[in-house]
């Protein structure tokens, strides 16, 4: 998506924004790609979370694309958009925006799709609720 300026700005809601330690780094010296993935499955949980009123478990992904490398000290920002909320899954996509402290403009760095599934306290396969 792209605002009046042909800016580029991200898809979604920011759920879960972080900042990327040298602690999170791969042996190239960027941040480890599965770091990413696992901040990106934390923000679709949140957000699948608030929507199935509980427990939720992540049960598929997909489509993942990396896009960039992420220096240290950037500022990560995941934003969650809902693609579908079925009978017991609701399927996300994720998008990981990072801005450098040096810079003064966010890139797009990876983004995937989550699947995750409501659960009860024995991590069955519950209903999401519904408003009706």
């Amino acid at each position: 998506m792209a605002n009046i300026d042909d800016e580029p700005i991200p898809d979604g809601e920011l759920v879960l924004q972080t900042l990327a330690l040298p602690k999170d780094t791969n042996s190239n010296g960027d941040v480890f790609g599965g770091w990413l993935m696992s901040q990106m499955d934390l923000a679709g949980a949140i957000a699948a979370r608030e929507i199935a009123r509980g427990r939720v478990t992540t049960v598929a992904v997909g489509n993942m694309a990396f896009l960039r490398p992420v220096p240290v000290g950037s500022t990560v920002s995941c934003y969650c958009t809902i693609l579908d909320v079925g009978r017991s899954s609701i399927k996300t996509v994720i998008e990981v925006w990072v801005k450098q402290y040096d810079k003064n403009q966010q890139q797009k760095v990876t983004e995937g799709e989550f699947i995750y599934v409501a659960i009860d306290d024995r991590g069955r396969t519950r209903p999401v609720p519904r408003d009706d």
